[in-house]
């Protein structure tokens, strides 16, 4: 991969000038790009690895998520920005790559069965696959932590390996690149093309230059049914092991259900519930609660939802939230990971149609959503705002887009809970 036309390696030089005309090129001394990052930062950075690694063998309950932070900063601070840039745009593709390709043929099941070494020709024979191709995906895989070497093309089974055998885990790689990736990756031509402006338009976005489609993405997985059971599994694959604002000691939901309730009265609507999975939780976490728990959404996804042996206190109903709330009075509206997939202004829409049945002094909203901090945002909250911008031209919104959101409606904001960084907040609503 060596440059042979010109001086591949001279560092010195200025251009006048680049490609996009925006600046000239910076003057960088060549030391730079093969220095560690931020080296100023590595001893405190080491003294907290150590304290986080401490704390985690005395088994601190948040010790685990403080030692991945810090353990993962000092390798950005010791990685010099030569091996930055040859790791985002080598290895994240690359591995990708091989992820979806061992899914396809089985090799994660294959080398999960037990714990015992297995031999790449071995894991080749059993997927019916060329050994040298099984060989360099395999090898890959090894050298990016996905899977353990036990000699030469020999490999063991991790935890992450035996995650991939269930289909739950496992699809995320063949959504990603039927639903997902060519929306992310058409983002720099798509704000070229609009003059750098933040998209606002989910019918207009990059997703559909990326998938060469005029769909909106749900309309489009429509039309794509085997990536939409895809991308629900990888839903619920992401919201697993997570705090729920259900949890006690997160939400006071004593608050919320100990109140009087009349024959008939809803309780918790879930707009948008797709196939029940938060109104099971509940019910199962809180088996005494009063009042109708309603799931609402689509016809075509409440039928998927009729197959899931629902909690006979569950009620099914049809409705879109673009049009009026019908359920009146509920004790609380809710929506989970339901506004990040809408603009502002079809937010505002959605919010509008629930105000007219709350009651006053009674009715709650419940949003249950990322509320990106002012600093030290978590990357996983950092890299689906991106895919929302992408694939939606929507947002996972800052406090202070939540509170000019709601209150566009016609609401305020009583409290926004949060369990840890990182995790989905529940912005608790009432009518202004």
């Amino acid at each position: 991969m060596t440059v042979r036309n010109g001086n591949s390696h001279a560092t010195g030089s200025a251009t006048n000038g680049s490609s996009n005309g925006h600046a000239k090129e910076a003057f960088v001394e060549g030391s730079v790009a093969i220095s560690p990052n931020t080296p100023e930062l590595v001893p405190s950075l080491v003294d907290q690895v150590a304290l986080s690694g401490y704390a985690f063998i005395s088994a601190d309950p948040t010790a685990r998520t403080d030692l991945l932070d810090a353990a993962r900063q000092l390798v950005y601070a010791l990685e010099t920005p030569r091996e930055a840039m040859i790791r985002f745009c080598w290895s994240q593709s690359t591995t990708y790559a091989c992820l979806e390709t061992a899914v396809d043929l089985g090799l994660f099941t294959i080398l999960s069965k037990d714990d015992k070494p297995k031999k790449a020709s071995e894991m080749a024979q059993a997927a019916g696959a060329d050994s040298k191709l099984v060989s360099r995906i395999l090898k890959h895989l090894c050298a990016v932590g996905v899977i353990l070497e036990t000699g030469p093309n020999e490999y063991r089974r991790t935890g992450l390996s035996i995650s991939l055998t269930s289909q739950r885990y496992s699809d995320a790689y063949p959504c990603m690149t039927a639903c997902i990736t060519k929306g992310i990756l058409a983002v720099p031509a798509q704000l070229k093309k609009t003059g750098y402006q933040n998209p606002a338009n989910g019918t207009d976005c990059a997703f559909q230059l990326g998938f060469d489609t005029p769909l909106h993405f749900f309309d489009f997985l429509k039309e794509h049914p085997e990536a939409a059971s895809q991308f629900n599994n990888h839903m619920s694959a992401y919201r697993q092991g997570r705090p729920s604002w259900m949890d006690r000691g997160f939400y006071d939901v004593p608050a919320l259900i100990n109140t009087k309730l009349g024959e008939g009265d809803a309780l918790l609507v879930d707009m948008g519930g797709s196939v029940g999975h938060d109104l099971s939780e509940f019910r199962r976490k809180w088996p005494d609660a009063p009042g109708r728990l309603v799931l609402q959404d689509l016809p075509e996804v409440l039928e998927q939802a009729k197959t899931m042996s629902l909690h006979p206190s569950i009620e099914i109903m049809e409705h879109d939230f673009f049009t009026e709330q019908p359920v009146k009075g509920a004790r609380a509206y809710y929506m989970h990971s339901v506004l990040h997939d809408w603009t502002d202004a079809d937010c505002k829409k959605i919010l509008e149609n629930i105000v007219p049945a709350m009651k006053r002094g009674h009715s709650r909203i419940l949003i249950n959503e990322n509320v990106i901090p002012d600093m030290n945002a978590y990357w996983e909250t950092t890299s689906l705002d991106i895919i929302m911008m992408a694939d939606f031209a929507s947002t996972e919104r800052t406090a202070g887009d939540w509170h000019a959101l709601v209150e566009s409606a016609g609401l305020k904001i009583i409290k926004i809970w949060t369990a840890q960084r990182g995790v989905e907040s529940l912005i608790e609503c009432e009518l202004a």
